[in-house]
C-alpha cells in the first residue's frame, strides 16, 4: 500500500506537522503510525477515518494512487493548516483560541 504511505507523508508535510504530531492528534502511538507511514501496515477503517480527519483529507485522497495536489494561494494553505490544527483542540482550547482571534481582529481594525 505504498501510495497510502506516500500520501500520508505528503499531506503531513504540506500541513507542516510531523508524523509524531499526526499520531498524537489521531490518538495513535508513534510506532503504530510509523508502520502506516512506512507502508509496513494498513490501518483499519475507523483508524483510517481518524487519520483522514487529522490531515484534513478524504479517505479516497489518502488511499488513492496519488494524493490530489490542492493548488492554491498561501492564504488557502494557511487556512488548511489552521483547520487541521483546530480539529485537534478540545473545547477549552477552542474557547481560548476564539478570544485570541477576536483580539487579533480588533487590534488589526484599530490600525
Amino acid at each position: 500500500m505504498e501510495p497510502f504511505a506516500t500520501n500520508l507523508r505528503r499531506r503531513a508535510e504540506k500541513l507542516g506537522i510531523s508524523n509524531a504530531e499526526v499520531a498524537r492528534r489521531a490518538n495513535l502511538s508513534d510506532r503504530r503510525y510509523g508502520n502506516y507511514v512506512s507502508g509496513r501496515r494498513e490501518p483499519d477503517l475507523a483508524t483510517l477515518i481518524r487519520i483522514a480527519g487529522v490531515l484534513g483529507a478524504s479517505v479516497d485522497e489518502l488511499v488513492g494512487s496519488n494524493l490530489e495536489e490542492r493548488s492554491g494561494t498561501k492564504e488557502e494553505l494557511f487556512q488548511e493548516r489552521i483547520h487541521a490544527a483546530v480539529r485537534a483542540l478540545g473545547q477549552d482550547d477552542l474557547q481560548r483560541l476564539v478570544i485570541m482571534i477576536e483580539a487579533l481582529v480588533m487590534a488589526r481594525s484599530a490600525i
